[in-house]
């Protein structure tokens, strides 16, 4: 769109704060950005002279431009970083972070367990988190574990159920690990008060139970049970432990979230460090592409967004090196010039610097730029490790994506020489299984990959690579099988998280050492096929997910689903909706559309 044709439609542009989305002229969605008022925000793209080539590039590119009017800034700024996450659009800010994090449920049931889950089900249940490190919640939950009594088992221990004396105690209660609620050992307000010490120990409020293990301690010494006194004692130094582990500053302090930001060119990299009661509860770093030579302070604020909301933080207080226009509500940005504040901002910067120079290490561990000697070498390596008939230069990797049930798809990359060949890359849109089902989908793609290398009469490789274990490992195997393979090349199956490797038949697996050469290599190949598939899965999901989903429902238009998302701010929140807060936002008759859509068969 050129300045002229501007002119001509630049007076039907609200001047009211909102979002404003820039397409081309295919209607692939290029841009999304936020303003006060849209009209001057929008006019200063055909204005100014841009030193950016990528801004020239996306003026250029513009065909029509969509706006949606919101109450305040705030709003926009909402729905921009919601749109975002959703279209992955060419032109925004593009995070890094494919994880899904861990929480700590207390499950929504008589005496209710407690334990670490990665999936959010809106049964009623409370969910603590999330947490970055898997390692962390564990010891959380050992913490908890050793201190409070709760049940481990998964028995239905409904009043009816323990008033018929269904169930027995277990060893969990001769240890002392359990008051026995299956018998009516324990009363269901007893351990809700058990489950109260919990929250305060995972939100780093320790005190409270602290002061009640010293009172039980000081009656039981006085009850002249010595015995039980010890027991409540080393409680007392387990839990003081593990809070001088996690204290950095003093437990006055409070909550605050931190955040520092390190820029490398086209990249930046963000810390984020969760603080309760003075307490380092969570740290996380990711990696931020810029588009359009976006500036610290709008990648930063971007990156704040998006982790408050990943963590579900509330908290008040926001610690940054620089100032910032952060639109959100009720918060205050602090920038620290020296005290505990300014050690926290410290660290995070500390942190930040080693996630970089972690990822520098990493890319020279990769072949690329290494002589044909250093490759071959390698190659040689990975031969006698895995025991192959031939040198293995040429590798290829296959791994299965899929959100949740939706869009299942899957990812092949092809290594030759030991360098990653992208011309040769295939993604595969998986067409014979419905659902979740990763064994059939790794069948299917197989079969059709090297169906079509035979009928072309293309090389096989010498080595492929199975990511995902033992069962998706036989699932390759009946497609290699099938088109009577066996033995024209080794497949071998790759271990998600242990980095264990399996072949066909064998009970157990190889590792190889951490730090070799042919591990690394292997690491290499697996990095990049999960890279390949991740982003062939948003381009699908970008395309197809919010208006697949929301605007292909009959009767609901863009405007409604906008509506939706702006409330909700994800698809995902609105297929878990209960009925009645769809009326309250889009009325009876549109709510029913979309309930019916989300769950067909239900009233």
């Amino acid at each position: 769109m050129t300045a002229a044709e501007f002119s001509q439609i630049s007076h039907t542009i609200p001047i009211q704060a909102g979002i404003y989305k820039y397409y081309d002229e295919g209607g692939e969605l290029l841009y999304v950005g936020k303003a006060k008022s849209l009209r001057k925000r929008v006019s200063s793209y055909f204005v100014k002279n841009h030193d950016s080539f990528k801004t020239r590039k996306l003026v250029q590119s513009i065909h029509h431009i969509e706006f949606t009017i919101v109450n305040s800034e705030q709003d926009a700024f909402l729905l921009e970083n919601s749109l975002i996450k959703q279209f992955q659009p060419k032109y925004n800010i593009n995070l890094k972070d494919d994880k899904t994090y861990p929480y700590i449920i207390i499950k929504h049931e008589a005496f209710p367990r407690v334990f670490l889950t990665r999936n959010i089900i809106r049964d009623g249940s409370e969910y603590l988190g999330p947490f970055t490190s898997v390692g962390r919640v564990r010891e959380l939950l050992e913490v908890i574990r050793y201190n409070i009594p709760l049940r481990t088992c998964n028995l239905n221990l409904s009043e009816q159920n323990v008033r018929k004396g269904k169930y027995k105690v277990c060893l969990e209660y001769h240890l002392g690990n359990c008051k026995g609620p299956c018998e009516g050992l324990q009363t269901e307000e007893d351990y809700r008060a058990g489950l109260q010490q919990v929250k305060d120990i995972l939100k780093g409020n320790l005190t409270p139970v602290l002061n009640m293990f010293r009172a039980q301690m000081q009656q039981c010494a006085g009850n002249m049970q010595f015995e039980q006194a010890e027991i409540l004692r080393k409680k007392i130094a387990s839990l003081q432990a593990y809070q001088a582990r996690s204290t950095i500053v003093n437990d006055r302090m409070g909550h605050a979230d931190v955040f520092s930001i390190l820029s490398d060119g086209n990249h930046a990299y963000v810390n984020y460090l969760r603080v309760l009661n003075g307490s380092i509860a969570d740290t996380k770093t990711v990696t931020l592409e810029k588009k359009l030579e976006e500036t610290d302070e709008e990648v930063l604020v971007y990156a704040m967004a998006y982790l408050r909301d990943a963590f579900k933080s509330q908290t008040a207080e926001i610690i940054v090196p620089f100032a910032v226009d952060f639109p959100e509500e009720n918060v205050t940005l602090t920038v620290p010039k020296g005290g505990d504040k300014k050690k926290l901002l410290d660290l995070s910067e500390k942190n930040v610097n080693y996630f970089k120079e972690e990822l520098y290490k990493k890319k020279i561990l990769h072949l690329e730029g290494k002589t044909d000697e250093e490759k071959k070498k390698v190659l040689y390596q990975l031969q006698a490790d895995l025991e192959l008939p031939v040198l293995p230069t040429h590798i290829e990797c296959f791994d299965n994506s899929n959100f949740q049930g939706s869009y299942p798809v899957s990812a092949c990359v092809v290594f030759k020489d030991g360098i990653a060949s992208k011309k040769d890359y295939r993604h595969f849109n998986v067409k014979t299984v419905e659902g979740i089902d990763d064994f059939a989908s790794m069948k299917e793609v197989v079969f059709r990959r090297y169906k079509r290398l035979l009928t072309e009469q293309q090389p096989l490789p010498q080595l492929v690579i199975i990511d995902g274990g033992k069962g998706q490992l036989g699932s390759a195997m009946e497609s290699i099988r099938e088109l009577d393979l066996i033995g024209s090349m080794t497949v071998v199956g790759l271990a998600k998280n242990e980095e264990e490797i399996f072949f066909p038949g064998d009970k157990e697996s190889i590792k190889l050492p951490f730090n070799s050469e042919s591990l690394k290599l292997i690491r290499r190949v697996r990095d990049e096929v999960h890279r390949f598939g991740i982003t062939f899965h948003r381009q699908k999901r970008s395309k197809g997910t919010f208006k697949n989903e929301l605007e292909s429902i009959k009767g609901i238009g863009e405007n409604t689903a906008t509506q939706l998302l702006q409330t909700f701010r994800s698809v995902n929140r609105i297929k878990q909706l209960p009925k009645d807060e769809l009326v309250k936002e889009i009325g009876a008759a549109k709510a029913q559309l979309v309930w019916q859509h989300f769950h067909p068969g239900e009233a």
